[in-house]
């Protein structure tokens, strides 16, 4: 298993520049996008719309919770246009997935 760096470490940059981009496949056909706003703030975006089918549902969700893992924190997806309710996550505690919107509600 290779160590895990810090984000400081692996994507410095000068204190005005943008904000640093690391583009991630946890398999071919899903790319995670992660972005480095602030020291000690990590934000990720993953096309939900990609994840069409149950294979590809368990890459994310596997995905998830191996992050939730390795920061010891709960790792939260919500929609970009839904002003940060989330729809899917990993409860660390629970070491598993958990829905937090009723799939119903439109």
């Amino acid at each position: 298993m290779f160590p895990v760096l810090r984000a400081e470490a692996v994507l410095p940059r000068p204190a005005d520049a943008e904000c640093p981009e690391l583009r991630v496949w946890p398999t071919a056909d899903v790319l995670a996008i992660f972005r480095f706003p602030a020291a000690g703030e990590v934000d990720f975006d993953v096309d939900l719309r990609v994840l069409q089918g149950q294979k590809r549902l368990d890459v994310f969700c596997y995905f998830l919770r191996e992050i939730g893992r390795r920061l010891g924190k709960p790792v939260l997806k919500d929609p970009e246009d839904d002003g940060g309710h989330p729809v899917i996550g990993c409860d660390v505690e629970a070491d598993r997935i958990v829905l937090h919107a009723d799939p119903q509600v439109r």
